[in-house]
């Protein structure tokens, strides 16, 4: 057999050890899920690691879409991940059309998942700061040095990665913008591929798999004493997972009975966006298309006062806005607050229904 894909696949089978983790739940959906988060952290390491390396060429991708189904880290079900490959060592520009949705964000990064788990901030712009003209298009340049005028996106000489975030209020009815990423000053000439490059990339491919699968069995195991609780971890700790410095984190995990529902209480700040969403044990949200797993400040029912009420439970209870547990005993849970002008932490109850 060939000696790159034998070890592929040798390494592959080590990242596997996740799922025997003492923390992970042993009924069979948790399980299988788990085999399935496996798969689909693979397709997004392939599809960035092995596709789209050379940052002289580089294009925006995006796995983790509603065909593609990858999942990763507190997704946001309202979000549109995209992301490209490139090199501080290059200057880009990126070219767009607005669409309609409420918010765009450009980060550039440090990806090193595929070391220790951690994606370092070095610049980011969002919508509000770009000029668009009366067709709904923008550009802007992405470089170490900041361009004599126009927009700019700072990258730090070792910057390896620009990430979009684009997000919705109204997932069903809004147009996203669409995006292209040109290198201004690529060098060198073009070399095949070898035997040994496609050694390397999927060395990578499966470094990303392994430093995600461990980065957020992590959190599971941060979150799994505390089931049921909301409070403040310090947002470093979601920031250095690659995380928008305009968003506000809570992040948890929720365990009930099949009795029982959990009744989260919270004021609601003055914001550009907020949501609340169910995920399972390996941090990815529940099946969004199918049921109603998350709300956000379009679908929200708030109280007279102005308050918000979420019911976590397996059935509706009648009140508060139903979040529905889908076949799950427990999990993990996000909530984030956008661009606000407090950080109110919710309380929260388990009840008997």
């Amino acid at each position: 057999m060939n000696a790159v894909w034998e070890k592929f696949c040798a390494d592959l089978l080590e990242v596997g050890k996740v799922l025997e983790d003492e923390i992970v739940p042993q009924d069979p959906l948790t399980r299988a899920e788990g085999v399935r988060y496996l798969s689909r952290l693979l397709r997004y390491g392939t599809i960035n690691c092995v596709e789209y390396t050379d940052p002289r060429w580089p294009q925006f991708s995006s796995a983790p879409n509603p065909n593609m189904m990858t999942k990763i880290g507190a997704d946001n079900p309202d979000n549109v991940y995209m992301r490209a490959n490139i090199s501080g060592k290059y200057n880009y520009r990126i070219i767009g059309t607005r669409g309609t949705v409420p918010l765009i964000t450009f980060g550039s990064r440090v990806n090193r998942y595929h070391i220790d788990g951690t994606m370092l901030q070095t610049g980011d712009l969002h919508i509000h700061d770009l000029e668009v003209d009366e067709n709904g298009r923008f550009e802007f340049i992405a470089s170490v040095d900041k361009p004599a005028e126009g927009a700019w996106l700072p990258l730090a000489p070792e910057s390896n990665l620009i990430s979009v975030r684009q997000t919705h209020k109204d997932r069903r009815n809004e147009v996203v913008g669409d995006l292209t990423i040109e290198c201004l000053n690529p060098d060198g000439e073009f070399v095949p591929l070898t035997p040994e490059e496609i050694g390397e990339r999927l060395t990578k491919s499966v470094g990303i798999v392994k430093g995600m699968a461990e980065t957020f069995l992590e959190w599971s195991r941060k979150f799994q004493p505390r089931a049921n609780e909301i409070f403040d971890w310090g947002q470093d700790y979601f920031q250095d997972a690659g995380g928008d410095p305009t968003i506000f984190y809570f992040h948890g995990y929720w365990k009930l009975a099949e009795d029982e529902a959990w009744v989260i209480e919270t004021e609601v700040p003055n914001c550009e966006y907020f949501n609340f969403v169910l995920q399972n044990f390996w941090v990815e949200s529940l099946d969004y298309n199918r049921t109603n797993i998350y709300i956000n400040n379009h679908t929200a029912k708030l109280n007279d006062d102005g308050t918000m009420t979420i019911v976590v439970a397996a059935k509706d209870p009648g009140y508060g806005n139903w979040i529905d547990t889908d076949s799950h005993t427990e999990g993990t849970w996000a909530l984030r607050w956008i661009k606000a002008d407090s950080h109110p932490i919710p309380t929260s109850t388990v009840v008997k229904i």
